[in-house]
């Protein structure tokens, strides 16, 4: 059943990517994201002036930050139950699409692409920061 799935989280995160299209600018409440910081922390991570060059690996603290705080606005979310041990369907009550979704506003927020293979694995806030923390492109 587990196994299944995977399969059908990864199918479905496929056919998203596929058929999705990212605004040039983010606007507050897209991908099922409220509140004010996460907008805000798109916004200059991805149109600030500040150049981020390539090779280098970011602070683990801050990518534990950033991927809280992505989980915490995600709108199925209750943020008092989000720590970096919390496991997207065990404690935060997500389905396997729910977590698709959460994957993909981690690709936008650090400017990583995370292959499917990854992506199946991430299942917790923890997997996603030690995922992240070790890619040298993320933003």
């Amino acid at each position: 059943m587990e196994r299944g799935g995977r399969q059908l989280s990864s199918m479905l995160r496929g056919a998203v990517l596929r058929h999705l299209q990212i605004p040039s600018r983010p606007q507050q409440g897209a991908a099922g994201f409220v509140g004010d910081g996460w907008g805000e922390a798109i916004r200059r991570r991805f149109f600030s002036e500040e150049v981020h060059s390539h090779g280098t690996y970011l602070n683990k603290t801050e990518v534990t930050d950033r991927v809280l705080n992505v989980v915490k606005n995600f709108h199925k979310v209750d943020p008092s139950k989000v720590s970096p041990s919390s496991n997207f369907q065990k404690d935060l009550g997500l389905d396997s699409l729910d977590t698709v979704e959460v994957v993909m506003a981690f690709e936008e927020e650090f400017g990583v692409e995370i292959p499917d293979s990854e992506a199946d694995k991430i299942v917790t806030c923890a997997d996603a920061i030690d995922f992240i923390a070790s890619q040298p492109q993320a933003k």
